[in-house]
């Protein structure tokens, strides 16, 4: 019996591996729904925002590398997806968005709902198609999945209730090449380059991105040959586990002084799978060789002497069938000694024990990473929450790190963790939040809760917008009002919804407390209440901006004085 459009869709997105769509039912979805319901195969995950099941799917394929889906239904249902399909855009993760539409006869008739779904996908998809025909639907089901994976991007297709119903012309081309892309090496005569380039160089330092993923052995390889420190960028971090010797740590706020000074100060540098945008933290001088996939990424952020197309996993082992063993460690060495002295800086900051009646962010972070499982996955919200995690946390070899990257967007964290902790129920998701992220999409807490996803959510509360007061500072203003405000009982909210919820105040009991929050076998809450004026440890701050911070804090210390507000 023909397959309908609908039915046909499913059968492909679960031939193509799939198992999971988030999203919210309605009218213009019914045919759909009902064929994922008869199929079995997929398995539907209602949420309570669609910008929640963006989130996601975003988070789903930024993990994994394979294609995730999303859905809403006609107008505001496809709208709200929107949002939340930036993280998949910014991090290049590969998702299919489905909508729905009026239908056909109602279209261009101003009818309930009804908007142009193709313009509005435009900026944030590689692709976006409205289906107007059943003939159409087998080619653009494949053109879609192609486009999502082949540009390493968002999809969209959209779709009314009745082309949904109709019978389809028969199944989509070619699905043997809906997959992810596969490495690329390099031309021969840019490695040629590089080894020459490398052999003229007395230091090296190795600036390691996402594209290094999968190539800790050449990685680990390439340090040992030239006594090169690795350094990584933040989607990097968990690339090699934190006590690796080759891995000295990050560079910028998300980092350290020794990342930052090792990047300044070698001969060379190679930048291997990154497209850092902090041009202010990378050498001016030119004497950097690039290694990316993507060629329209080489050299716009800081001048190179050398450009190679290709990934970073055969262009290393390339390399390294003909790089020279370096007997000369004294570079090397000076990294490592400078990393076990900030190390040792950043180990005093995460004592619970420095402070009698406040809890440090920094120890919130570092308890939640040395009690985490060993295969654990780490998703952390946007904001100064984003400095506690990526500068205490000490992750360890499987496990992972996810967060809003490039989209640096703030209430992205629990939507991604619901989609991560829904690949696997099994393997530990610990979410980290600031309190104003967690307000921003509290009820998917309920998607959490209701499809039994045990994803332990950590809640730093310091009353406020704590990046935001941040800059305000920086810029030598006092916070201004909207920088901070009231929260909930994160605890009680977590068990009114039907989970478990703890509260951590007191930094004596903080170890336990974590302990207990971590065994909970279902999803949980632990609202930590930090201290609102800690200050982010900053390599190498400025003069003028650490004179800033100071007549920011004067002001707001006179302001709480005298009552009133300053200018």
């Amino acid at each position: 019996m023909a397959q309908t459009v609908a039915e046909l869709l499913v059968d492909t997105l679960a031939k193509v591996g799939v198992t999971q769509i988030f999203g919210i039912v309605g009218d213009a979805l019914n045919p759909f729904t009902d064929a994922l319901r008869r199929d079995g195969r997929i398995e539907w995950i209602g949420v309570r925002h669609e910008e929640g099941a963006a989130l996601a799917a975003a988070g789903q394929a930024k993990l994994t590398g394979r294609l995730a889906v999303c859905c809403g239904t006609t107008g505001p249902g496809a709208n709200h997806l929107v949002s939340g399909l930036y993280e998949a855009r910014k991090d290049h993760a590969p998702v299919l968005a489905i909508s729905g539409h009026v239908p056909s006869e109602l279209r261009g008739t101003d009818y309930l709902q009804e908007d142009d779904p193709v313009a509005l996908f435009n900026d944030v998809a590689v692709y976006s198609q409205l289906i107007a025909s059943p003939a159409q639907a087998p080619a653009v089901f494949h053109q879609a999945i192609a486009e999502a994976y082949g540009a390493r991007g968002v999809a969209h297709i959209s779709l009314p209730p009745d082309i949904f119903a109709a019978k389809a012309p028969g199944p989509i081309p070619s699905l043997a090449t809906l997959r992810a892309r596969p490495d690329v090496a390099p031309a021969p005569n840019d490695v040629d380059a590089a080894l020459a380039m490398i052999a003229s160089a007395e230091s090296i330092a190795v600036f390691c991105g996402n594209g290094c993923h999968g190539a800790r052995p050449e990685l680990a390889a390439l340090s040992d040959r030239l006594h090169a420190p690795l350094m990584h960028t933040y989607r990097g971090k968990d690339i090699m586990a934190y006590d690796d010797p080759h891995w000295i740590g990050g560079v910028g706020l998300i980092g350290g002084q020794p990342g930052v000074d090792a990047l300044r100060d070698a001969d060379l540098l190679l930048m291997l799978g990154t497209d850092y945008p902090y041009s202010d933290f990378l050498p001016k001088k030119g004497k950097v060789i690039q290694i990316d996939e993507r060629a329209f990424a080489l050299g716009r952020r800081t001048p190179i002497a050398l450009g190679v197309v290709g990934s970073v996993r055969p262009a290393l082992q390339m390399l390294l069938e003909r790089l020279p063993q370096r007997t000369d460690r004294t570079f090397f060495d000076k990294v490592a000694a400078d990393r076990a002295s900030w190390d040792a800086m950043l180990d005093k900051k995460a004592d619970p024990a420095r402070s009698k009646d406040l809890i440090h962010p920094q120890a919130v972070a570092r308890q939640a990473s040395d009690q985490a499982d060993d295969d654990a996955v780490f998703v952390t919200d946007t904001g100064e929450i984003t400095l506690w995690f990526g500068n205490w946390t000490r992750q360890r070899g499987a496990q992972r790190i996810v967060a809003s990257f490039n989209n640096a967007a703030v209430g992205t964290g629990l939507g991604m963790a619901n989609g991560i902790q829904a690949l696997d129920r099994n393997r530990q998701t610990i979410l980290h939040v600031g309190d104003g992220g967690m307000v921003m999409l509290l009820g998917e807490f309920m998607t959490t809760v209701e499809h039994k996803l045990p994803v332990k959510v950590v809640v730093y509360d310091n009353a406020g917008w704590g990046m935001v007061h941040l800059e305000m500072e920086g810029a030598g203003n006092p916070a201004t009002k909207g920088s901070t405000f009231p929260n909930p009982d994160f605890a009680a909210f977590a068990r009114a919804c039907g989970a478990e919820g703890f509260t951590a105040r007191d930094p004596a009991t903080l170890a336990e407390t974590m302990r207990a929050f971590l065994a909970t076998p279902g999803p949980a809450i632990l609202h930590a209440f930090v201290d609102p004026d800690e200050i982010p440890t900053m390599p190498h701050i400025e003069i003028g901006k650490a004179w800033k911070f100071g007549v920011a804090k004067v002001k707001e210390t006179w302001a709480h004085l005298t009552g009133g507000e300053v200018a």
